[in-house]
């Protein structure tokens, strides 16, 4: 199980802040850290919001080992030849260290109703998948040609390709157990699913649902294929005993990593959630 810190790009975390943070968070054994990619935060419309990628160049030239990505990246209203850029880009900094999550984003939130993007879900969900066909078609550094519904491209060819081989990894961040997460997580390296049942409160993935979802991905892929499951997302409840029970069943069943969430707070709270690192099981 390898353990990652979700955090804000809003509030006290701006771009060298997070370098600090994310600097703290490798001393403290962390394994990644992965930034929310909001234009206006969730939290309020007033509270100060900074972009992702800038902050994760500052974080990957304060570390050197834990792994720097987003959790995630709502790719209808990102270019996706300019994310492409990007993360190869903070591949090289980082010495091969990114993670790109990626996923459709709240339809309803400011950074979308509010700026003019798609929030037909249909529409988004179609614009992610042909994202990430050219994202992936560009991170080859062979000429590349797209003709999609919602983008085309022309005979591009990106250089430098990634230092990952055999790509920079991709999560795909969706509701559990909706049918499409898992068919666009299939075609691409990771899944971190969350459980909001018919819109209400977040619920925990059970072991029983990793199971089932290490499952049906494998029915969708070669099994022999490396692939991350992601969970958690939340902050750490208050019975440390009782969390690590919670994460050692949910490895015994398949999940790869435990996500932390860390929400918008003062600077020293934040210092405290990740001085105290993770809660390991092994």
């Amino acid at each position: 199980m390898h353990y990652g810190l979700e955090m804000p790009n809003a509030g006290v975390c701006d771009a060298r802040t997070l370098g600090d943070l994310a600097a703290l968070a490798e001393a403290a054994g962390w394994d990644g850290i992965f930034l929310e990619d909001y234009i206006i935060h969730w939290a309020a419309r007033d509270v100060p919001t900074y972009d992702p990628w800038v902050a994760l160049a500052a974080m990957a030239l304060r570390t050197e080992r834990i792994r720097i990505g987003t959790t995630v990246t709502p790719l209808s209203r990102r270019r996706p030849w300019k994310v492409a850029r990007e993360t190869v880009t903070l591949d090289h900094l980082s010495g091969g260290r990114m993670t790109l999550g990626v996923g459709l984003g709240d339809g309803g939130e400011p950074s979308f109703a509010g700026v003019g993007e798609v929030t037909d879900l249909s529409q988004r969900a179609g614009m992610v998948n042909e994202a990430i066909d050219i994202i992936v078609g560009l991170w080859s550094g062979q000429p590349f040609s797209y003709d999609g519904k919602h983008y085309q491209v022309r005979d591009v060819t990106f250089q430098p390709t990634p230092v990952q081989t055999p790509r920079i990894p991709i999560w795909v961040g969706g509701g559990w157990p909706h049918p499409g997460l898992l068919r666009r997580a299939a075609r691409c390296d990771g899944i971190c699913p969350y459980k909001h049942p018919n819109g209400g409160p977040w619920q925990d993935l059970t072991p029983d649902d990793i199971r089932e979802l290490k499952a049906a991905i494998e029915g969708l892929r070669a099994p022999e294929m490396p692939f991350d499951i992601a969970i958690g997302g939340r902050e750490r409840a208050a019975d440390w005993d009782k969390e690590r029970e919670h994460i050692w069943s949910l490895a015994e069943a398949g999940a790869t990593w435990w996500m932390e969430g860390i929400p918008p707070g003062t600077l020293d709270e934040l210092r405290t959630q990740i001085e105290r690192g993770p809660l390991r099981i092994d």
